[in-house]
């Protein structure tokens, strides 16, 4: 059971089919085309200049659904019947299926997808088949490497393939393509991020394909991460961290090694810790108020010398005494004289809040009711 995924426009349906040609020159291969029509087909793979259509395999089978004859109720259930007796009608044994969200309304609810994969797990088991699915990722950050986390659908799809690899798109330019081994059961883990495939798509005589250009590291053919998108990372980073989420975990989530999301959990700590510090002044550095002699009035976070004290900060060091019964002409609040000197509530008040922030598809044929074979 093998899927491959990849971001819209990337090609996949194209690398699918390039797949299918090259191994029904040797066996027999069912292609269920659930995005193109027959025209659309055929147009793809006919020369504009030329006017020479490319010519597949006999051993090559396309198939495609036919929406009047699919209903709304067990739809998927139908869908897997008619794959299983094109397979024993075309006796294929390698069935393409493009795509998942065809087969599988539900895939992003984890049950629904999981009993279905189940379904498609007994069919593969019952007639040997060998299966890949194509799939799709939603919206991805382009600065990342491919992982997992970008296959669209239920995370409890990615456990029931035994293959899954992705097609990334260059950064650097649009007509390269890099594939990537994303996750290897059995055989043996060798395009990972250091070795991807690089391919260019070309039209040679209508055939369109993926052409091999060598190797390289998927690193050189990412987006560079702007600020924003650092910032970005760092914040949700943050936020994972405060969730409870281990450093296993959020590396999983955001692409990252383990090593960095622990650095950079340390460098905001850090920050956390100094921008506390400067927030919270030290109250030996701050001098006294001078006594109110025009008044008992103060402005906030600056130092008034007809006030009766320094507010500061939050943080209210003691003032002199105050002329008592003076009313407050020039400050901003009327009557209020500073009768007691220091306001030691209020430096409590400043501690408080400092331990508070520590913790903080080519020929047709029908087979069934329900799949035309192109």
């Amino acid at each position: 059971m093998n899927i491959l995924f990849a971001d819209s426009n990337a090609g996949k349906s194209i690398f699918a089919v390039q797949m299918g040609d090259h191994i029904s020159r040797y066996r027999k291969v069912l292609y269920v085309d659930c995005e193109l029509s027959e025209k659309q087909f055929q147009l793809r793979y006919t020369s504009k200049e030329l006017g020479f259509r490319y010519v597949f395999s006999d051993n090559f089978f396309r198939a495609e659904i036919d929406p009047e004859h699919i209903g709304v109720q067990n739809y998927e259930e139908a869908i897997i019947k008619d794959i299983e007796e094109a397979a024993i009608q075309t006796d294929s044994r390698i069935v393409i299926i493009d795509n998942l969200t065809y087969l599988c309304n539900s895939s992003e609810k984890g049950d629904v997808a999981g009993l279905f994969m189940m379904k498609l797990i007994a069919l593969k088991k019952k007639h040997s088949l060998t299966l890949l699915i194509i799939s799709h990722t939603p919206k991805r950050n382009l600065s990342n490497p491919i992982s997992q986390n970008d296959l669209a659908g239920s995370k409890k799809l990615y456990n029931f393939f035994d293959n899954v690899f992705a097609i990334g798109q260059s950064a650097k330019d649009k007509r390269i393509k890099f594939v990537k081994q994303v996750k290897v059961r059995a055989s043996e883990y060798i395009y990972d991020s250091d070795n991807v495939i690089i391919y260019e798509i070309t039209n040679d005589g209508g055939y369109v394909h993926f052409l091999h250009k060598g190797y390289g590291k998927e690193s050189e053919h990412l987006k560079d991460k702007s600020e924003e998108d650092e910032a970005l990372t760092r914040s949700n980073i943050r936020s994972l961290h405060r969730d409870g989420k281990s450093i296993r975990e959020i590396a999983d989530l955001v692409n990252l090694s383990k090593t960095t999301v622990h650095r950079i959990i340390a460098q905001e700590k850090k920050k956390e810790a100094v921008s506390l510090e400067d927030a919270v002044l030290d109250l030996d550095d701050i001098p006294d108020g001078v006594a109110g002699t025009g008044g008992g009035g103060f402005l906030m976070g600056d130092a008034v010398q007809r006030g009766d004290g320094v507010l500061c900060g939050g943080g209210v060091p003691g003032g002199d005494v105050g002329q008592a019964g003076q009313t407050g002409q020039c400050g901003t609040v009327p009557g209020v004289a500073g009768q007691y000197g220091t306001r030691p509530a209020v430096v409590e008040h400043c501690e408080t809040v400092s331990a508070a922030a520590e913790q903080r598809d080519p020929f047709v044929f029908d087979i069934s009711e329900n799949l035309d074979f192109l």
